[in-house]
């Protein structure tokens, strides 16, 4: 079964044609990482998943239904900017949706936001607020805190590019970490050595177009199209 379909996908803003025939399944448990350059579409793609952004003609169909009719938590999403309530603490953070939304007792949500700190290897940092914590960690703790609603599909749009170059790793390393647990991902990111090493496939976009699709090894070794040649030229050069 796939877990996110796509047919026949527009996106204006304005007249600006952002998404262009948009055809595209995503299988359960798949790892799909999404390249481009700059202004592609990439992150407006992820975005109409759970409906930051509406489209104005096709569907889009997750877990086998329209996105308005999905069960809260189902898909959990990490942006660039991690989003953190700097007023609570890391712990708190993570509590606050699986209390409010999922109906759990403070000492379940506690329990289960341990246990995905842990997952992340921040679980000494619980009492801590985003003020103190690098860039990194806070990406992890919006890492587990998405997974602490026990989404089926984990969107990524961007998760490493406001970060030190340090600190990149260490992101990369937890959603290595991720791929394995079986959980249907969907990444927007210009790390091509985790598409390469992590994703099932990889889907090049271009101009609000999706250009190519296939396997890391299909993208990155035997690109079909002078476009997707000429982005991978420019990125693996630096």
């Amino acid at each position: 079964m796939n877990a996110i379909e796509f047919n026949n996908v527009e996106k204006w803003y304005g007249n600006y044609h952002a998404l262009k025939n948009i055809n595209l399944n995503v299988k359960k448990g798949e790892i799909f990482v999404i390249c481009g350059p700059s202004g592609s579409g990439k992150s407006t793609l992820i975005r109409t998943i759970n409906q930051l952004e509406e489209v104005e003609q096709g569907h889009i169909h997750v877990l086998g239904r329209l996105p308005k009719k999905q069960n809260q938590g189902e898909v959990g999403m990490v942006f660039q900017h991690f989003n953190l309530f700097p007023h609570l603490t890391v712990l708190e953070n993570l509590t606050l949706s699986p209390i409010r939304t999922l109906g759990l007792s403070k000492e379940e949500a506690t329990d289960i936001a341990l246990h995905f700190l842990a997952k992340v290897n921040i679980k000494d940092q619980a009492d801590k607020y985003p003020s103190q914590l690098s860039g990194g960690q806070q990406q992890r703790v919006a890492i587990a805190r998405s997974l602490c609603m026990k989404p089926s599909i984990l969107l990524f749009d961007e998760p490493t590019s406001a970060l030190d170059p340090e600190t990149i790793k260490e992101v990369l390393d937890v959603m290595t970490d991720l791929a394995q647990d079986g959980i249907t991902m969907m990444c927007v990111t210009h790390e091509m050595g985790f598409a390469k090493r992590v994703a099932h496939r990889v889907v090049f976009m271009d101009q609000g177009e999706i250009i190519e699709v296939g396997t890391p090894s299909e993208i990155f070794e035997h690109p079909q199209s002078p476009r997707t040649r000429a982005f991978l030229d420019q990125v693996l050069s630096h």
